[in-house]
């Protein structure tokens, strides 16, 4: 029964770590919760009144959630410079509360260094925070000069629970938080493969609902090793480490992607095309079919069940006989001879099943450290000597010159500073005419929809998004205040409860994020004594007021419009993506292709930049649904490029030292069509008048004949990497179209 009991502890763990990579949300939440709740703790103990009690609780919530650094010595400065930073901005708001028109200019000078203070990194960001929500503070408990005294007191408190939460009871050090992204990667691993193996049994009617979550696995797996990669600087002590763990964990992943696509294959009459995986909605693969049930048929789906089980099981349970077995036949499908009896397409899975079991080796030995070897199989020996040799070749490349950033009005904080400043003034004019006490929350959302925006269209569904969750918090919180009538101690419970809730659904959906937002100050308004359904009325009115404010002055003052902004991030990834193609193919040929990992992380942040700044053009609410459509169709293909992209790179830096591998210079020839499209289709986007075409020919599957660029030891290797050549071509062909580049004759 106590192993029945860990092992659902495991389970459960595995499920919290892949719903929340490296426990991220849960921490922000729990650490926010608990700086309140000591707050209040000791605030109540010395017997403050109500007012000052809320004053302390946002103040904690303040000092706690506007911290983003990673290292705790630079959490610690920024905290011990935000104490009197918040001291000065409460008393000036107190001072300032009866002077309205010099009030006013300062709380708008105030907003437009906050913004501005965002070049200066996460400690000018944090700072700015600091002092305009403290300042926000000062108006939402009425300061006045007579209760600073006491607001100095319930701050300090603030700011000391918020330290204690934060360095003491929920401590959180750059390593662990990287411990925890491996742990959710692999649970993440797992999961993808669980659905993999639907793949085989699922008939017609199901294969649909089978691919939709294959899609949504495949996407949070790539959205956790993202994640991983922008903490393995500050999370290794060594950059070969740092270094190790990238490749390793892209070659899971790459891994793992694949079999996906060789499976798919397996089922259907054709080759399937790579944009099954990454556009909601593709066709099933034509010709699907349920596989016979085989003896082939049956030892895929064992396999596919073990290869789950290497991908998860922890260091401490990865020993004994039997995984030592499983893991020794799963490697052994890298030999042709060990392959079963079956269909090309079925034994390609097989090959698939013994990459992704490499992969999984080499993840485990680069988190967990040395491994039992004692019942190794000559394949599985063969395995550990080719991630031995990649290990030892891998070499620190050289820190990379910073680009050079946009100055003056260009600058991205300058010119949002001044948009936000613009906003915030109508937003105080418009909001005090609604109301002379309240008008702080029309400049209150103003301030936010500008907050991780960079175009018109994202502040306008960041401000719709905000309306719609202050309408729903509303009713929520007319109900809430009649239950909780003035009991105080249930009311800050609730608020608790919300707050928590608030952090961990902010990463998820900004719409619930307001909801928790508005119906936590329902309550707050009961606490002091302010509420009325008048009161929260009121806030959708500021609050739509405030989005329209911040949507004008973004539209009108130096906007930077969504086309924009789409085709600049477009063309950053086309850049990278032939980048990427020409040092993989140049290695790949006998060159020098530099580092090809970075590259590739690289390219996959400019695809996520621009993902999320797509957003605009395929929200719901969009009118225009044929763009809709096309903005969604170029970004899968985009990605589709990324995960060949991907593949070239891992598959050039197994190069050196793997012994399946070898360098054929006439790759070359098959790649320079590709780069050049590519380009072309860069030049026309950054610069729709630039005579460009792209070129067609003879197609690179061509290759693939025989006698072509087949050769008894390498062959398998050279097909693969001219079968992800052919993809990428017809992909960046299908770019062409909805982009609007012409064809051209073959070179």
């Amino acid at each position: 029964m106590r192993a029945a009991g860990g092992s659902g502890r495991v389970r459960l763990w595995d499920r919290l770590a892949a719903s929340d990579p490296g426990l991220l949300r849960l921490t922000a939440g729990l650490r926010t919760v608990t700086a309140i709740a000591l707050t209040l703790a000791v605030l109540a103990a010395i017997g403050v009144p109500v007012p000052h009690l809320v004053a302390g609780a946002m103040a904690a919530m303040v000092a706690t959630f506007a911290i983003r650094e990673k290292q705790p010595a630079r959490q610690a400065g920024t905290l011990a410079l935000g104490l009197p930073v918040a001291l000065a901005s409460v008393s000036l708001g107190a001072l300032l509360n009866q002077h309205v028109v010099a009030g006013d200019l300062f709380f708008v000078a105030l907003i437009f260094s906050a913004v501005y203070g965002r070049r200066f990194g996460d400690r000018g960001t944090a700072l700015g925070l600091i002092g305009f929500q403290i300042y926000f503070l000062s108006l939402f408990v009425q300061a006045t000069p007579g209760t600073l005294p006491a607001l100095y007191g319930v701050i300090g408190v603030a700011f000391a629970g918020s330290a204690t939460a934060r360095f003491v009871l929920l401590p959180q050090t750059p390593a662990g938080t990287l411990d925890r992204l491996r742990r959710a990667f692999r649970a993440r691993l797992a999961q993808l493969i669980a659905s993999q193996a639907k793949l085989p049994d699922a008939g017609p009617e199901e294969v649909e609902k089978v691919l939709e979550e294959l899609r949504t696995r495949t996407a949070r797996l790539h959205e956790t090793a993202l994640m991983i990669q922008g903490r393995l600087e500050d999370g290794t002590s060594d950059p070969a480490v740092a270094r190790l763990l990238q490749r390793r964990v892209a070659d899971a992943e790459i891994a793992a992607e694949r079999l996906g696509l060789l499976l798919l294959t397996a089922r259907s009459a054709e080759r399937t095309d790579t944009l099954t995986l990454h556009l909601p909605g593709a066709p099933v693969p034509s010709g699907v079919e349920t596989p016979v049930r085989d003896g082939a048929a049956s030892a895929l789906r064992r396999d596919l069940r073990a290869l789950r089980v290497l991908m998860l099981r922890p260091a401490g349970e990865a020993s004994g006989t039997a995984l030592a077995q499983v893991r020794n036949r799963l490697l052994g499908y890298r030999e042709e001879e060990n392959l079963p009896e079956a269909s090309p397409a079925v034994q390609d899975v097989f090959r698939g099943l013994g990459e992704a079991a490499r992969a999984s080796l080499g993840l485990r030995l680069a988190l967990d450290g040395p491994q039992d070897e004692s019942a190794d199989t000559p394949a599985t020996t063969r395995s550990r000597e080719e991630l031995d040799a990649e290990d030892a070749a891998i070499e620190i490349s050289e820190e990379q010159e910073p680009e050079a950033e946009p100055t003056g009005l260009r600058r991205p904080t300058t010119r949002a500073a001044l948009q936000v400043a613009v906003g915030s003034s109508l937003a105080i004019a418009g909001g005090e005419l609604l109301s002379s006490q309240r008008w702080y929350w029309a400049v209150l959302t103003c301030w936010i929809v500008f907050l991780n925006t960079a175009s018109t269209g994202e502040i306008l569904v960041k401000g719709y998004r905000r309306l719609l969750g202050t309408v729903l918090g509303v009713v929520a919180g007319i109900g809430l205040a009649g239950l909780v009538g003035h009991h105080t101690w249930t009311a800050f419970a609730l608020v608790l409860v919300f707050i928590f809730a608030m952090f961990y659904s902010a990463p998820l959906s900004y719409t619930l994020m307001s909801f928790f937002v508005t119906a936590m100050l329902g309550l707050l308004y009961t606490l002091l004594n302010t509420y009325s359904a008048e009161v929260l009325v009121l806030r959708i009115e500021e609050t739509a007021l405030g989005a329209a404010c911040g949507v004008f002055a973004a539209a009108v003052v130096l906007p930077v419009h969504t086309d924009r902004r789409t085709n600049e991030l477009l063309v950053a990834v086309l850049d990278r993506l032939a980048d990427v193609t020409r040092g993989a193919v140049d290695q790949l040929s006998g060159g020098a292709g530099g580092d090809l990992v970075e590259r590739a992380r690289e390219l996959d942040q400019a695809l996520a930049d621009l993902r999320a700044a797509t957003q605009p053009l395929t929200h719901p609410i969009t009118p225009l649904r044929s763009r809709r459509d096309s903005v969604r169709y170029v970004v899968a293909l985009l990605e589709t490029c990324a995960y060949h992209g991907r593949s070239l790179a891992a598959t050039a830096e197994l190069l050196p030292t793997h012994p399946s591998i070898a360098a054929d210079p006439r790759l070359r020839g098959a790649c320079g069509r590709i780069v050049h499209n590519i380009e072309a289709i860069a030049a026309h986007v950054a610069d729709p008048r630039a005579a460009v075409e792209i070129e067609s020919g003879s197609s690179i599957a061509s290759m693939l004949e025989p006698g072509t660029l087949r050769t008894p030891r390498y062959g398998r290797v050279t097909d693969r990497v001219l079968r992800h050549l052919q993809r990428l071509d017809e992909a960046v062909s299908g770019l062409a179209r909805p982009l609007g580049v012409t064809g051209g004759p073959a070179r």
